[in-house]
């Protein structure tokens, strides 16, 4: 058995980590340089997710060839314009670009084109497409990611967590490299091209309706009235969480308000006294729970939430059996195809084609001609070769299948 040689920890930027900019002075000298560099740029950002209820960016780091290492106070220096229009004739490359491109967006840093290290994995079929992972497995070198959760509104920023920012753009550009490879070996370079694109022209997500019915634990309630009283409170923290800049959860946990709805108590005191109701931040705010949760007690029944929100989609899959059974075959049968998809070309599912575009088509299929169903995946949010490669699937999937009886 061939044993697979260790992997290498990277441990230090091989440049040393360069400092902070954080003066118009230095932000120019970073502009100059990169503007000097060549060939695709690295960028990567960090976040509070957590911590902070913005998702602001807390540090920006990128590398170009020629150009080095630059890591970016963009608290300090919060327009990034002249950088990113002096980046625009090459390449951006990132990893999960979706999570980094609104914030990049909102300091001024707009990328002309995009290479996502981590969709890249996902089309090539790496079953772990994390940057330490793919890192590993591609590049043979081990990052350290303790720092990939830490509360980046800190400052000054720890010496550590700077090194882990900067070896992360250290990577990047070595990774698309053999990426890129892998990806025309397996014919899936245009595949990746269209996704790229799709992520990079990406509009901002609608507001969400209802975002307070993803509330961890709130499938355990069952009446309305309780569905009212998780609502305000959800509201209550919100507003309060907004203004005070911290991450919700970090104010009330989720888990707190559905104890206290749970429990239904009947004073202030009652409320407090709930094991999830200790913190002293939470016990601080009592006040503004307690009159949310009266609040809701006191609303009358036509302003009390439905089970269910309204939606201009099909139901939940687990409720097609019952809505419609004959949609609920259809998806049965054309999750199968998908899956066997899925195997045959080293693609996730879900990336074969929107599931929202895939479940819409399947409950209304506009027929089963292939060019139609082209074309309704691509109303749906499909790529064309999303659509290209799905839609002679779904034709053969959607129709029913009679069973051959004997005479």
């Amino acid at each position: 058995m061939t044993e697979v040689p260790a992997a290498t920890p990277l441990l230090a930027p091989r440049e040393g980590v360069p400092p902070v900019t954080e003066t118009a002075a230095q932000l120019a000298e970073v502009v100059a340089r990169f503007a000097g560099g060549t060939g695709p740029v690295a960028v990567d950002a960090e976040r509070a997710s957590g911590y902070r209820y913005s998702q602001r960016a807390y540090l920006v780091q990128l590398r170009r060839e020629g150009a080095g290492t630059a890591l970016i106070d963009p608290i300090a220096c919060p327009d990034l314009s002249l950088l990113g229009k002096v980046l625009q004739d090459d390449e951006w490359v990132l990893h999960a670009a979706s999570q980094d491109l609104p914030c990049l967006a909102e300091i001024g840093m707009v990328p002309p084109r995009v290479f996502d290290t981590e969709l890249a994995g996902r089309l090539a079929g790496f079953e772990r497409v994390g940057l330490g992972a793919m890192v590993e497995s591609v590049l043979g070198y081990t990052l350290e990611k303790g720092h990939s959760a830490a509360d980046w509104s800190t400052r000054p920023l720890p010496h550590e967590w700077l090194v882990y920012a900067a070896l992360d753009v250290e990577v990047l550009l070595e990774l698309r490299d053999a990426l890129e490879d892998e990806l025309d070996r397996q014919d899936k370079l245009e595949w990746a091209r269209e996704e790229f694109e799709a992520v990079r022209t990406m509009p901002p997500p609608l507001p969400r309706t209802d975002p307070w019915r993803r509330t961890s634990g709130i499938h355990a309630l069952r009446t309305r009235r309780q569905l009212a009283a998780v609502r305000a409170l959800w509201e209550a923290r919100d507003v309060l969480a907004r203004k005070r800049d911290t991450a919700p959860g970090r104010i009330l946990p989720d888990r707190a308000m559905i104890a206290a709805v749970s429990a239904a108590p009947a004073t202030p005191a009652e409320l407090l006294a709930l094991p999830v109701f200790g913190g002293r931040s939470t016990r601080r705010h009592v006040d503004l729970w307690w009159g949310a949760l009266q609040k809701a007690a006191t609303l009358p029944d036509k302003d009390l939430p439905l089970p269910s929100p309204p939606g201009d989609g099909p139901p939940a899959p687990n409720r097609w059996a019952e809505r419609d059974p004959a949609a609920a075959r259809r998806l049965a049968r054309v999750r199968a195809a998908l899956a066997e998809l899925s195997e045959e070309r080293q693609v996730p599912v879900e990336n074969l084609a929107p599931p929202d575009a895939v479940r819409r088509v399947t409950w209304a299929p506009p027929d089963h001609d292939v060019d139609a169903l082209r074309q309704a995946l691509a109303r749906h949010g499909a790529r064309p070769w999303q659509a290209s490669l799905v839609a002679p699937l779904l034709a053969r999937a959607l129709p029913e299948v009679e069973e051959a009886t004997s005479a």
